[in-house]
């Protein structure tokens, strides 16, 4: 199993590279025990080309026979939990996956169709750089979880 994080854009130095950056460690040490890889993090420069352009980086970005998580806004909630338990089903499988996150515009509708899975952080559009600090969270959330330790406390 591999996992891969394909985002539009590059993460300037700040705050959310911080967090990206010490969430992806945490998942690392985390992970390392429970049979989950460290995520590699593929960012795509598109720089202004637009929709199609990004979709046609993203396509090209994915492993071949990898499940496709995309983040949209049409997506389904999934709790904490629920997504712990798709990573756990996707680990048992040896199934490669990769979290797409589009740019500025959103994902094209052919992206969409490619999914397995669509997952959406809420109704409300979140700037797609939030996004990747969010997933990144939630994926460590997600080990933490399946590794039994007291993160999640729901």
């Amino acid at each position: 199993m591999k996992l891969h994080l394909v985002a539009v854009g590059r993460l300037r130095k700040g705050p959310e590279k911080v967090l990206v950056d010490d969430y992806l460690d945490r998942f690392a040490r985390t992970g390392r025990a429970l049979g989950l890889p460290p995520i590699n993090l593929v960012e795509l420069d598109a720089r202004g080309a637009g929709q199609g352009a990004e979709a046609d980086l993203i396509a090209r970005a994915l492993p071949p026979g990898a499940a496709v998580a995309i983040l949209d806004e049409r997506g389904r909630q999934l709790t904490s939990p629920e997504l712990a338990r798709q990573i756990e089903t996707w680990r048992d499988q040896a199934r490669d996956v990769a979290f797409v996150i589009g740019g500025a515009d959103g994902l094209t509708d052919e992206l969409r169709a490619r999914a397995d899975l669509a997952i959406s952080f809420g109704a409300v559009v979140w700037p797609h750089m939030l996004v990747r600090v969010m997933l990144a969270e939630q994926l460590y959330r997600a080990a933490a979880i399946l590794a039994g330790a007291p993160y999640h406390r729901a």
